[in-house]
Order: structure tokens, then sequence, then C-alpha cells
């Protein structure tokens, strides 16, 4: 059977990909909601209990966990840190400012003089850059739209930096060298998200979300500490879907289903038919998908307010697409450039 070290030692890895498809499945989520203001009018809500948004978030959680994980531990802290941080900042830095100073310049009812001085604007800035808010509005932008918060999807990005600072404190007090800590740390969130199911009532969506996305997270750093000995199994992911389905409506479906999703992520990215030179391009345009599809949406639907969700859709992923595009290009890799060069620079000092 092959494990995940085997599938690491291959060339190439679906990973790019994997992350690129999970940002348009995020897109394609939103086309529903945007238009009717309904959360539950999007993909597989009814169906699996969760939307395809958040079934892409869980993915994206899965290979985070895994990939930062192999990066702090290949790289060493100061290095991670580096390279997390030029990761997520610059690209949001521009995204925020393009929205509120662009986009929201020309979608405002307000007079320009009126929208750049009305202290909205900054505490958006403020508050998106400090604490990802997601869901703050521009003074007299979409106003007239079901969701009117121009920035809905950076909310996942506080969970993110959390799981990074999470790790990087494990990292650091050499926790991680303790391999077994990490799948008890699967185990007992599992066990909290099955016993919060259990609660009278629906479980508050905050705290589904603060065991969920950790627990995936942890699932994929899991998986890469015991790269040699976990094994990848395209019959193993269907058995792990299979018996979530076979659970729905229990407690525990929903852990079940997490750890299933974020195993069969990572049999996308590591094994065939998947991982192919092909999908493993040199542009990642996931980030910048992520954050760019919201608010062309909310303009779209904005500008055309009785089309339909589908017939809005194409337009959306052709334009998210390409603004993710330029985000790469002008502002993602440059980003990256000055990774590679603080990284080396710190290499070179050290060997100096």
């Amino acid at each position: 059977m092959v494990t995940v070290a085997a599938g690491l030692a291959k060339p190439h890895n679906a990973f790019g990909a994997v992350r690129l498809a999970l940002a348009l499945l995020v897109v394609v989520s939103h086309a529903f909601s945007v238009t009717t203001g309904a959360v539950l009018d999007e993909p597989l809500a009814h169906l699996t209990g969760y939307t395809l948004g958040e079934h892409a978030v869980n993915g994206f959680f899965a290979v985070s966990g895994f990939l930062v994980t192999m990066s702090l531990l290949r790289r060493g802290p100061r290095d991670y840190v580096v390279a997390r941080a030029l990761r997520i900042a610059p690209g949001l830095v521009a995204a925020t400012l393009a929205v509120s100073l662009g986009l929201g310049s020309l979608m405002t009812s307000l007079s320009l003089s009126a929208y750049w001085s009305d202290p909205g604007v900054w505490r958006f800035i403020q508050g998106t850059l400090t604490t990802f808010k997601s869901n703050a509005a521009l003074p007299g932008v979409f106003s007239e739209n079901p969701f009117r918060f121009p920035m809905g999807t950076v909310w996942t990005l506080k969970y993110e930096v959390l799981c990074y600072l999470g790790l990087l404190a494990a990292g650091l007090l050499g926790t991680l060298r303790r391999r077994w800590l990490c799948p008890l740390l699967v185990a007992g969130l599992a066990v909290a998200l099955a016993a919060a199911g259990l609660r009278a009532g629906e479980m508050p969506k905050g705290l589904e979300t603060s065991l969920r996305l950790p627990l995936i997270f942890a699932t994929g750093a899991a998986f890469f500490l015991y790269a040699e000995r976990a094994p990848l199994s395209w019959p193993l992911a269907l058995g792990g879907l299979g018996l979530a389905a076979l659970l729905h409506g229990t407690a525990l479906y929903p852990p079940v289903l997490f750890l299933a999703e974020a195993y069969a992520v990572l049999c996308l990215g590591l094994i065939p038919p998947v991982r192919h030179p092909a999908l493993d391009p040199r542009a990642d345009l996931s980030y910048g998908t992520y954050l760019y599809g919201w608010p062309v949406q909310q303009a779209l639907h904005a500008l055309m307010p009785t089309a339909s969700a589908w017939a809005l859709l194409g337009p959306s992923l052709v334009l998210t697409l390409a603004v993710a595009a330029l985000s790469w290009r002008f502002v993602e890799r440059p980003a990256l450039g000055w990774k590679a060069r603080l990284i080396g620079r710190r290499v070179a000092a050290d060997a100096a």
C-alpha cells in the first residue's frame, strides 16, 4: 500500500490544483446565497448538513495542516514565520485595499468625497486586517444586496492563523517530537465535537467551527508526522465517506465526516489519478480566488439584481480568476520572491 511518504517522494503532487478547485467550489457555493441571502440555498446544505463552501474549506484546512507542518519541520521556526506571514499578509492587504478603496469607490451610492471621508471605510480596513472581520459593510456599498459585507470569506483566515500559531507553539515547545500527541489531539477534538452534538438543541455554529477547523488542521498535521506509516488508499477514502453517510443524523456524523474529508483530500493531492505534472502549476491562483470571489459576486449581483445564481455563476468565475491572476502576478508572487530572499539570506548568514 502506498504511504504518505511515498507519495511525497514523487516529483509532482496535485495540491496546487486541489487548492484551486476548492477555492472555485467556494465561489460556486456562494453564487446561491449571494443572490438570495439564504445560506441553506447553497448546494449540499440540505443533503449533507453543510454547504459546498464548508466542505471546500474543510479541504483547505486539511491541506494546510499537512503542508505547513512540513514547512515548520523542514524550515525551522524563524523561516516558518516568514513564510506564513508573506503568504497570508500581502494578498490580504492588497485585497482589502482594492475592495475598500477601489471597488467601494465604484459601487457606493455616496459621492466620492463623502465615501472617502466616511470613517466607516477606515474602520472596515482596520477590522479586516486586524481581526479578519468578514461581516463589516462599506458606506453605501451593496446596500440593496441580501448581504451587505464585501469580504465575506476572510473569517476563515482567523482560524488559519490561530492554527499556524498553535503549530508554532508546539514546535517551539518540542511537542512535535512526541508525535503521538497530535493523534491524541485529533481524537480529543473529535470526541469534543461528538459530545457537543449530544447537547439539547442545535449546536451553535461558532462552537462547531471552533472544533471543526482545528480538528481538520490537526488531522492534516498528523498525516505528515506519520508519513512513513500512514497509508494512502482510495478504498479507505471512499469507505470513510461511506461510513460518514451511514452515520448521518447522529452525533458521530460530523467528526467522522470531517476526518474522512481530510483523508480524501490528501489522497487527491498525493496519489493517482489526480497527481500529474500538469496539475502542479507554477501560478497559485487559489488564495486570490478565495479572497476575491465574494466581492466579485457581490458586485455582479448589485449590477444585475434580477439575474439568477446560475446566470451569474459563469461571469463570476471568469472575473474572479482574472483578478486572482493579477493578484498572483503583482502581489503574491513578488511576496514569495521576498520570502526566498529573506530565507536565503538567513541561511547564508547561519552558514557563515
